[in-house]
């Protein structure tokens, strides 16, 4: 379960531009699930969303595992695993949303994958074949295209236990769109506010969208731990073949974000899945005989997107936040965000500039 709060205040060129952000709040996300493993070998997990008003598929599954040479078999609606950011749970996430990378990424889809580890589980490997949805979850009616391959790579060429460690990776999409619209897709780091769709002109030339005969995106990512200190950053780019008589474009994203724990816990990490884990407080929080800190850390990133190329002129937006959150337990944790925000061409038009601000809250409880 997650709440949150938002105040938002836009710029006078946004505004005119038809960016009005309301202050408010609402479930970000309000999801349950059952999963088990059946025999040992075999596993399945039913989740559904119900933060908009109704029960939508998040991660509806069955997979084998322990399966020869291969690893672990996945069947299912699941996440594509796309990048350390959006491989980690959005519960673990430092910030309350996800960086700008965010907007290339597919995230959930029909699918069929296989994942392994090797080297002590030192690296990891994941390889898949999708097929796009829609937003309730059913195969896109498409007369083409919507197909994914999706591939990621990671390893740990340092590792101490956990308490210090530094993972690298890969990923790769190759997307076959079949002459269907394109558009990249995101949050503006604040689900409350105006989507990076709504504040770039994320179409074609003249705010057309793109027909699109394939997009091919390529991702790479590091992270380092030290003890109480982490840091991480990531890379993507979304190649787009344009469909007959339409022009191919880049776009790409990145950020760099850094924190510490004044309690001196560590950033928590899976090695069979190269991804991030809970954070579990030193001491958790409570009263009486339970009286403790929780775990506090603090944290800042740099997020970028550039949606400019070849004619395009999506415009360029680039966020600066500014985080603090408090572990009360493993299980809860309560989250504030500061976010400027700025934007060039995009909605303004060329050379426009102007500036968006956020502060936003979050309680969120986890199981």
């Amino acid at each position: 379960l997650q709440n949150d709060w938002g105040v938002f205040s836009e710029g006078n060129d946004l505004k005119a531009a038809g960016v009005n952000s309301q202050n408010g709040a609402e479930f970000r996300r309000a999801r349950i699930y059952i999963g088990g493993t059946i025999y040992e070998d075999f596993e399945f997990k039913t989740q559904y969303d119900f933060a908009g008003g109704d029960a939508d598929f998040k991660e509806v599954y069955i997979a084998a595992n322990h399966v020869p040479v291969v690893g672990k078999v996945t069947v299912g609606h699941f996440k594509e695993a796309f990048g350390l950011e959006n491989t980690t749970s959005d519960t673990n996430h430092t910030f309350l949303e996800s960086s700008f990378i965010n907007a290339f990424y597919p995230a959930y889809n029909m699918g069929v994958g296989i994942s392994n580890t090797a080297f002590d589980n030192r690296m990891g490997y994941t390889l898949g074949l999708f097929k796009e949805t829609t937003s309730s979850n059913e195969i896109a009616a498409q007369d083409s295209g919507g197909h994914h391959i999706t591939g990621r790579l990671t390893g740990l060429p340092i590792w101490n236990e956990g308490e210090s460690y530094l993972h690298l990776g890969a990923s790769l999409i190759l997307k076959d769109v079949g002459g269907n619209d394109y558009g990249p897709k995101s949050t503006a780091a604040a689900h409350l506010g105006d989507k990076v769709v709504g504040l770039l002109n994320t179409g074609g030339i003249n705010n057309a969208p793109i027909a699109a005969d394939s997009v091919d995106l390529f991702g790479v990512e590091a992270a380092y731990v030290r003890g109480a200190f982490h840091t991480q950053a990531e890379y993507q780019m979304a190649d787009i073949e344009g469909d007959t008589g339409v022009e191919d474009a880049d776009f790409n994203a990145y950020y760099a974000q850094a924190g510490y724990f004044l309690t001196g816990e560590h950033k928590a990490y899976k090695t069979s899945s190269g991804k991030f884990d809970k954070v579990r407080p030193l001491e958790n929080f409570g009263w009486g005989e339970n009286k403790g800190t929780g775990a506090w850390e603090l944290a800042v990133r740099y997020s970028h997107v550039d949606m400019e190329d070849n004619g395009y002129e999506g415009g360029e937006l680039t966020d600066y936040t500014v985080g603090i959150n408090w572990y009360l337990n493993p299980n809860m944790k309560m989250m504030m965000d500061y976010v400027h925000g700025e934007l060039e061409d995009g909605i303004l038009g060329h050379g426009e500039q102007d500036d968006l601000d956020y502060l936003l809250a979050r309680f969120q409880v986890t199981w």
